[in-house]
């Protein structure tokens, strides 16, 4: 097995030249790419979201700033927007069939295996009573890992206002899931309850 050592810059760069070259790139993040769509909305959703987040990266990698070594921030900025535009889609699908309740988003997901039926509902209902830019922010870095220096590339927007978002969710969040602690903190005790 051979290792790649191009940046993700010099990779879309030679993507322009040669397009079969951004394969690389999507084989060294999707893996990451999917992991989070995974969690923010489960499997389903995910590998279609993570699709479509590449092809929207082809398609725009002439405009990726090459001063950016790393394209992952870029690629989860990417993904935020897709899974927005694929819920709206969903809503307004549901809306035109007769359905009147779209199902919730569900942004984590693998944390079910350690939370009740009760503690799960409290969970989305918390998140899904978030700001979006909050949750967006909160998300990126719960469940994508990112620095805070990241998720503000991936969402346009400046570290510090990261940091804010992300104290403002936790803030809100605290108070509404102070029930669900001990499950979050110890879920060897929550699942053997």
């Amino acid at each position: 097995m051979t290792t790649d050592h191009r940046t993700d810059a010099a990779i879309v760069a030679e993507s322009l030249r040669r397009p079969e070259a951004f394969a690389a790139l999507f084989d060294r993040h999707f893996d990451r790419i999917h992991g989070y769509l995974s969690r923010r909305f489960g499997p389903q959703a995910a590998a279609d979201a993570a699709s479509e987040t590449f092809l929207v990266a082809f398609r725009r990698r002439g405009s990726y700033d090459p001063a950016r070594v790393d394209a992952l921030p870029w690629l989860f900025g990417i993904a935020v927007r897709v899974a927005r535009s694929q819920r709206r889609t969903e809503r307004r699908m549901l809306r035109a069939t007769g359905v009147h309740d779209a199902p919730p988003e569900d942004p984590h997901a693998t944390v079910d295996a350690r939370l009740g039926a009760g503690e799960r509902e409290a969970l989305r209902r918390a998140l899904a009573g978030l700001r979006r830019q909050e949750r967006d922010a909160l998300t990126l870095f719960a469940l994508a890992d990112l620095t805070y220096e990241e998720i503000a590339v991936a969402l346009g927007t400046t570290p510090g206002t990261v940091a804010s978002r992300i104290f403002r969710a936790r803030s809100r969040l605290s108070g509404e899931l102070a029930a669900l602690r001990p499950a979050l903190a110890n879920p060897k005790e929550a699942v053997d309850a």
